[in-house]
């Protein structure tokens, strides 16, 4: 079995598991659940795993037979602790240097499993204080609040104490048997992490769209950030300083910046830090946890929780120009035509001034402009880097102070390529979008439109691109590529002719030319088969005559 078969059979696994025990639970409600568990099993794995070569020799040998980490297996930790009380301040300031996090014992999922395997009654009591103790010792105070949207006394998860606890035993139980088997490293998890996210996403229907990029679209955004922003011919590049996604949900568009970097420049690419700003509390929990899960350390991600549009992030509000911060790579999928209240302060903002305020009714402009604002690098190359953003059809038509600009970004020869994606391919809405990409570091003096609108495989729930029309996007988005009905260089003049709009059909039609019909030569045609008809039919019914038989008229 290959990794990606794995990573997806655990993943189903764990999908199964969530079908079965979440009864009339909401999904959403139990997906929190579900990852809160998951999550808390791959901290305890790094922990035991880490505090072994730690401890080298002095690691305690298990009590239990069985040696699978899921288990049922007290951690041997625990005996450790309660046998050097006087070394454990020393010990864990060295895994704090180390892993840079810790765990009391009594909270390692280790322990959980077994009192879940026990049917303990003190499970409830133990498991909360456990998520407390992640959220407020564990990382200091870097995750506070982790775990804030995990009720484990609703009623959702039963009525009384005793039939909360039973709940959460089977579900621990459940979820311990069906990942025991399978490999315990951190792509296996993390990838099993985000194929639930997806699963829980496309069961979510609209509200998907609030934490979720699906995994196809997201590699297109992330492989056109990473190509040379000046060059795409000359490829990849292989580092990255800062990457931002200012809506960035779940966190998954961003770790996929994060894959597609490994995988175009066979491991070695790097990237120096991940932002990510989300409005939703337990989406922005869902982004950190996402982002822990998949290997990172806490120093190599900063996920911020206020609302983009107002700039809540205070690092983002440095007025002095040698302090702004800057990305050399932005990504997002920001809500479409999000509504929202344009003030007069917004209208001074630096983010928006010299622009204008996108209209009260779709805040997609205000999204972009506020990426825009931020896009850039530190040192010679200031005004390197790419934006790809993904947005509705109607930023590219509709009239007013979008119009307005769109203008303006146009005549700054800010966007740089329009790409026309197939309807139905999100979770959130049945629309086809666009993904606008946008640079500061411009050089070509057109615009490149890409009509992939016809370019899907057809579902019956959702439409889906293959690895082949990834590819068509993406290399017609790095050589310039102009194909028939697909792809088109369109220049300022055309552009500026048609009052600066970038509906995609204007520029590039996928639809086929008619057949012009000469109806001199068809009705030449038909005259002579007519006419060989009857010189035919004169013929057989001579031979009917002669065979005494009635003619044909």
């Amino acid at each position: 079995m290959t990794q990606k078969e794995q990573h997806k059979k655990l993943g189903d696994t764990l999908w199964d598991i969530a079908n079965d025990l979440r009864g009339v639970m909401n999904a959403d409600d139990f997906r929190d659940y579900m990852l809160s568990f998951l999550f808390l099993r791959y901290l305890s794995f790094n922990y035991e795993e880490a505090a072994k070569k730690e401890l080298g020799k002095d690691y305690p040998p298990s009590r239990s037979k069985d040696n699978r980490f899921d288990f049922t297996v007290p951690p041997p930790l625990e005996d450790w602790y309660k046998d050097n009380k006087e070394d454990i301040a020393l010990f864990e300031d060295s895994m704090r240097k180390k892993v840079h996090y810790i765990i009391n014992p009594k909270y390692l999922w280790s322990n959980i499993t077994h009192l879940a395997s026990k049917q303990s009654g003190d499970l409830l009591e133990i498991l909360d204080d456990g998520f407390r103790h992640i959220e407020n010792e564990s990382f200091g105070t870097t995750f506070k609040g982790l775990f804030s949207e995990i009720n484990l006394n609703s009623e959702k998860l039963g009525k009384t104490h005793e039939e909360r606890n039973e709940k959460l035993c089977k579900i621990i139980r459940k979820i311990a048997e069906g990942i025991a088997e399978f490999s315990t490293d951190t792509d296996t998890l993390g990838d099993a992490y985000e194929y639930l996210i997806g699963k829980f996403a496309a069961g979510s229907g609209k509200k998907a769209g609030e934490f979720y990029t699906p995994q196809q679209i997201s590699t297109i955004l992330s492989r056109i950030v990473l190509l040379d922003s000046h060059d795409p011919t000359q490829g990849y590049k292989t580092k990255l300083n800062k990457v931002l996604d200012f809506t960035c949900g779940s966190g998954s568009l961003l770790l996929n910046v994060r894959t597609q970097l490994k995988n175009e420049t066979e491991g070695i690419g790097t990237i120096g830090k991940i932002y990510g700003q989300e409005k939703n509390i337990t989406t922005y929990n869902l982004a950190r946890m996402n982002m822990l899960l998949h290997g990172m350390k806490d120093t190599e991600f900063e996920i911020f929780h206020g609302d983009t549009l107002l700039n809540q992030w205070d690092d983002f509000n440095q007025m002095n120009p040698s302090k702004k911060i800057k990305f050399d790579a932005i990504v997002a999928n920001p809500p479409f035509s999000l509504r929202w209240e344009p003030t007069d302060t917004l209208a001074e903002d630096f983010r928006f001034k010299g622009y204008g305020l996108a209209p009260k009714s779709a805040a997609d402009f205000a999204f972009l402009l506020h990426g825009f604002h931020f896009l850039g690098s530190e040192g010679q190359l200031a005004d390197d880097g790419t934006m790809a953003i993904i947005l509705p059809h109607g930023v590219l038509f509709r009239g007013g102070a979008e119009a307005r600009i769109r203008e303006k970004l146009l005549k700054e020869n800010y966007i740089d390529t329009v790409i026309g994606l197939p309807s139905n391919l999100f979770y959130s809405t049945g629309i086809p979008v666009c993904i606008l990409v946008l640079k500061k570091c411009k050089k070509n003096e057109d615009v490149l439109f890409i009509n992939a609108s016809n370019q899907f495989e057809k579902g019956k729930r959702q439409n889906t691109l293959s690895e082949k029309h990834l590819d068509n996007i993406v290399e017609t988005y790095k050589f310039r590529n102009e194909r028939e009905r697909y792809s088109r260089r369109v220049s300022m003049d055309e552009i500026n002719k048609n009052d600066f709009n970038l509906n995609i059909s204007r520029y590039v039609s996928t639809s086929v030319d008619e057949i012009q019909i000469d109806l001199n030569l068809v009705n030449e045609k038909l005259t002579s088969i007519n006419e060989s008809i009857k010189i035919n039919t004169d013929k057989h019914n001579a031979f009917l005559k002669e065979l005494g038989l009635k003619p044909i008229k």
